[in-house]
């Protein structure tokens, strides 16, 4: 199974929609926004998906946008989101809180890490651990977002244009 990740839309619907349409073409079923949402545009947008949002440091109106993840059928985690999916443990959060960040990755309980708030696209493995940071869809260099097949554990960075 491929799954798509995102993070640090910060509401901009154009980018944010170019980052799901590129999601799209990979045909990802599941997608994770590691936070900074910003907007419930932004969950909106991403109806027709299994989504699973976390929390970032700017999401201010975190009972707005639970009440629109509820009403959009997709599964709000709060601060932290731990799920399986196709037999991997996979934990999602937005990284600003920097001690439960290092604490999820040295823990060696999850496959995968995926995480936000730097704005800067990375993978690494950690132990038996691969974290990952899609990059963002707002404030950066290069927006973008990132695709992981949890067979193989492959992940594939994909810019999205600025045109």
């Amino acid at each position: 199974m491929i799954i798509g990740v995102l993070s640090d839309t910060h509401g901009h619907v154009e980018f944010a929609t170019r980052g799901i349409e590129a999601l799209r073409k990979q045909d990802v079923q599941t997608v994770l926004h590691c936070g900074d949402i910003g907007s419930t545009e932004i969950v909106e947008l991403l109806d027709g998906f299994d989504a699973h949002f976390v929390f970032g440091n700017v999401d201010w109106d975190k009972d707005g946008l639970r009440a629109e993840i509820k009403a959009c059928g997709q599964q709000c985690h709060g601060e932290f989101g731990s799920l399986e999916v196709d037999s991997r443990q996979i934990a999602l959060l937005h990284s600003h809180d920097r001690s439960r960040f290092e604490e999820t990755i040295s823990g060696q309980s999850f496959d995968l890490v995926c995480y936000g708030h730097t704005h800067k696209a990375e993978k690494h493995k950690s132990g038996r651990t691969v974290v990952l940071n899609p990059g963002a869809l707002y404030r950066a260099a290069f927006h973008s977002v990132a695709v992981v097949d949890l067979e193989s554990m492959s992940i594939e960075h994909i810019t999205v244009g600025d045109d």
